[in-house]
């Protein structure tokens, strides 16, 4: 019984202290991008609590690998943290031999922002609604081609779920960035892509590119004029890119809950909402247990496509 409460004594000891020095934030990907955006707010909001520096620093690569294994075998102190996107779940559902465990080797704690993502059509292609899209691609199967990031990226895996759901085929264009599928998009070389919203907009504003829908279950304050795709032809589809952070497996239950609450705090806060606003992001709070919960789901969810659509790790 002393033994047992002299551990609570102790783990309660050590998260009222946190943090007493630099806390150090790895990304997954490289800097300006939406994921980086959401990091570098949160962590300045996290410093500004904490009284302690909270240093971002980018490491690409390997689908996020690289970071993921950073983080994985640093300190389980709550002192080195990861933020990886929804590609932590398509990592998990396409790969079993990553060099790293995601169910073992990290700890979810909070998801931070999601992103919906926008269907774009070339507007010389004649589709007017994703309706038309759909019948088309019905009318000759295959013969519609769509662009993606690449294979397991965002625009991948939300244009294969929106392909089985409609219940049409297409023929997958992989590209290395999301910016080459909207440009042959708007050059015609492609007849449609999923891509973010905020890549798109200045295309869909100067008309290069047509908006069709959005994948989230509510419409985007970007694009207030552009319906959903359930609303405007698949009840119930949605899709989100979407960020998360994680902790080295290990890290005291007690820290990764007051991390958890803190960013539940910055996540409300009104200059962090506008700065999500004009990325087209909404922001996101869970208990780490729902979040964990949520990772799952999206593994599941992932592996599934992966399945149907015969996606394999590259």
């Amino acid at each position: 019984m002393k033994l047992a409460l002299f551990v609570l004594l102790a783990a309660f000891t050590q998260a009222h202290a946190f943090p007493t020095k630099p806390v150090r934030v790895i990304v997954a990907f490289t800097p300006g991008g939406v994921t980086d955006i959401v990091a570098r707010t949160l962590s300045a909001k996290l410093a500004e609590r904490w009284g302690q520096p909270v240093v971002v620093e980018n490491r690409p690569g390997a689908g996020g690998s690289l970071a993921a294994v950073a983080v994985a075998r640093a300190p389980a102190d709550g002192y080195t943290l990861l933020v990886h996107s929804s590609g932590y779940a398509v990592n998990a559902a396409l790969n079993a031999n990553l060099p790293y465990d995601p169910h073992k080797d990290l700890v979810a704690v909070a998801p931070l922002a999601s992103q919906a993502m926008v269907l774009v059509v070339n507007p010389a292609a004649g589709f007017r609604s994703v309706a038309e899209l759909i019948s088309a691609a019905k009318a000759r199967p295959d013969a519609l081609a769509y662009g993606s990031a690449g294979i397991g990226s965002g625009g991948h895996f939300s244009a294969e779920q929106f392909r089985i759901a409609a219940g049409i085929e297409l023929l997958h264009v992989p590209y290395k960035g999301g910016a080459d599928a909207i440009n042959d998009t708007a050059a015609g070389r492609l007849a449609l892509t999923f891509n973010t919203i905020t890549l798109a907009l200045p295309y869909i504003r100067d008309g290069r590119l047509l908006a069709l829908g959005v994948t989230s279950a509510q419409r985007s304050n970007l694009l207030p004029d552009v319906p959903t795709i359930a609303e405007a032809a698949l009840a119930g589809f949605e899709f989100t890119f979407w960020n998360g952070l994680w902790a080295p497996a290990g890290t005291p239950r007690a820290i990764v809950e007051q991390i958890a609450g803190e960013l539940r705090g910055a996540v409300a806060a009104a200059d962090v909402r506008e700065r999500f606003a004009r990325l087209g992001a909404d922001p996101m709070a869970m208990t780490p247990a729902d979040f964990a919960r949520f990772v799952q789901q999206e593994i599941d969810s992932a592996e599934r496509i992966a399945r149907i659509s015969g996606i394999k790790a590259q």
